[in-house]
């Protein structure tokens, strides 16, 4: 490892912090494990308390990740998104990713009243609820649970739901998804989320809801959590100088 530990005017940690990013960046790949504190104490002469601070610093920076009982491992490079109309599918294929599906669950049910107002389904309409984990290059990076109009998406659990339900609903249903309104939180990844993604409990997720429309129809209802330490969203903002566009911040008690 190159990089020397000096009493100069910069803190240590600030110091190693440096030596260990530039080792992370030019000489170990994504997942690869970082040298055990005690090493990293030996070869700089430093405290623990110094390299704890130290990488504590990357971690916080998304350039390292922990995995609790294993030890401390270079973060692979999250996948970024700009918030857009398109499909997971076409996202990552976008980014150079190949795109795969889990399907974990097709039933016909009775969604809940907030996601029945919003679909329009009246009083006794049902909807087709799916739930999928979604991949790129064969890593789990999302998992969601959408709803879709029985009506208007007739034998939906007989079709492939593996891909793209954008391209299936347009090509199969001649509903063509041209509009949609998008919410986003954050979350911690807990219980079946975080074994679904195989992902640390806790890791942090950012999640969306999505209402998709075609024509002016609700067609989907969906809510997608995202693993955080692999995705990230990219926005371009402008000032609002009118009152016609408005943004809403709502707090959210997670008591579930």
């Amino acid at each position: 490892m190159a990089g020397r530990i000096d009493q100069g005017p910069r803190p240590k940690h600030a110091q190693l912090s440096d030596v260990l990013a530039d080792l992370a960046t030019r000489e170990l790949g994504p997942d690869t494990a970082i040298p055990s504190e005690r090493d990293l104490m030996a070869t700089y002469d430093v405290s623990r308390a110094t390299v704890r601070k130290a990488v504590d610093s990357l971690v916080a920076g998304g350039l390292l990740h922990r995995i609790q009982g294993k030890g401390t491992f270079v973060a692979r490079p999250r996948v970024e998104s700009r918030l857009h109309l398109a499909s997971f599918s076409d996202d990552m294929r976008r980014r150079g990713l190949a795109p795969s599906t889990r399907l974990m669950l097709v039933d016909e049910e009775r969604p809940p009243s907030d996601v029945a107002a919003t679909l329009r389904l009246g009083a006794t309409g049902t909807a087709w609820r799916i739930d999928r984990v979604r991949l790129a290059d064969g890593q789990p990076m999302a998992i969601e649970q959408g709803w879709y109009p029985r009506s208007l998406l007739p034998d939906l659990d007989t079709e492939d739901l593996t891909g793209s339900l954008y391209t299936l609903f347009s090509q199969r249903y001649d509903l063509v998804i041209d509009a949609a309104e998008q919410t986003l939180w954050g979350e911690a990844a807990e219980g079946a989320t975080a074994r679904r993604l195989e992902a640390p409990v806790h890791t942090p997720l950012l999640v969306f809801r999505r209402v998709s429309s075609a024509a002016g129809r609700p067609v989907e209802h969906v809510v997608s959590r995202y693993r955080g330490d692999r995705y990230q969203v990219h926005m371009s903002l402008g000032a609002d100088h009118g009152a016609s566009r408005k943004t809403s911040t709502t707090r959210r008690d997670r008591s579930s």
